[in-house]
């Protein structure tokens, strides 16, 4: 039963979501328009859920290129629309429109000649008629049995703000570096920061190499030394010939009992995959999944052994 009532409401959330993006209209676009041009900063306003609400869809803006800042519409009436210039637009949500907090806000906010883009179920309200742009919200029932609490209509609000914000990232062309830049910190600064020359362990001294033509018993010394399980293997140029792991030595083992004396060229695996360096940490972490590996060598640009990037250098850093 509790399952069948969940699923209800993700059901009539679904629906309302479904509705209100069949009558996105041209107030949607002249409101992404009126965003790009805004020199200064989008203040969010709202109270209560719609609040909560406005937070989030604040946030998301500012991580995606457009500066935003929430204002909790209580708090605006005692002095805090005063951080309001006027080359900023302010996004106001209420979905009845009528909140006393939000009409009260409007007067200061329209003194200040600033435009006002409202998202709301009711065109007519206050906030609706003192609002250049209005987005509807067209809800015409919430989540809850009575009909009361807010679940549809926030559902569908947030929705609309996650809309104009990726919106105005494609139309600003946002690229990856731009998202990188702002989220520094956490694991999705890491996805997007961190290059494999950062997290490697075997690298310069520490990085297992031996020269082209070397007895495998001399790479067996290499890898047992650095405790890696690998190396690689480089011509007079110092450029990456070959790569030689345990798993090859313990195959080759059991087709060669004089496998030590042989050179490593014989048995090294040619042309093997490698990473290049400057490649981003999470796309080396696929290369290894994706090739059931355990670790590949890092190269720069010459084909020159820099590291080798291992499974547990990845799991480190959370990645």
């Amino acid at each position: 039963m509790i399952i069948k009532r969940a699923k209800k409401v993700l059901k009539e959330e679904a629906r309302a979501l479904k509705k209100v993006a069949a009558g996105l209209g041209e107030d949607f676009n002249n409101a992404v328009r009126l965003l790009l041009k805004t020199e200064g900063k989008i203040i969010v306003m709202g109270v209560g859920k719609s609040g909560l609400v406005g937070r989030k869809i604040a946030a998301t803006l500012s991580s995606t290129g457009s500066p935003a800042f929430f204002i909790n519409a209580a708090e605006g009436i005692h002095g805090d629309v005063g951080v309001i210039d006027s080359k900023d637009a302010v996004l106001i949500l209420s979905y009845s429109g009528s909140t006393e907090e939000i009409a009260l806000a409007l007067a200061p906010v329209k003194r200040l000649n600033v435009p006002v883009i409202a998202i709301t179920g009711n065109r007519d309200s206050r906030l609706g008629k003192n609002s250049d742009i209005v987005i509807g919200l067209n809800v015409d029932r919430e989540a809850c049995p009575m009909n009361l609490v807010p679940t549809s209509s926030t559902t569908a609000m947030l929705a609309l703000g996650d809309a104009l914000a990726i919106s105005l990232l494609e139309e600003r062309g946002f690229k990856t570096d731009d998202f990188a830049a702002l989220h520094p910190a956490g694991t999705l600064g890491k996805k997007l920061l961190l290059r494999v020359e950062d997290i490697i362990k075997k690298k310069g001294a520490n990085n297992p190499v031996v020269k082209s033509g070397s007895l495998v018993k001399a790479a067996l010394i290499e890898m047992t030394g650095s405790r890696l399980g690998a190396t690689s293997v480089v011509d007079k140029k110092g450029r990456l010939s070959g790569y030689f792991t345990d798993g090859d030595l313990r195959r080759r083992l059991q087709e060669s009992s004089g496998l030590l004396e042989e050179t490593i060229d014989n048995v090294m695996t040619k042309d093997p995959v490698t990473v290049l360096k400057g490649t981003l940490a999470i796309k080396a972490r696929d290369i290894l999944q994706n090739n059931n590996f355990d670790n590949v060598p890092v190269v720069d640009k010459e084909n020159k052994p820099i590291g080798i990037i291992d499974e547990r250098d990845i799991i480190s850093e959370g990645l």
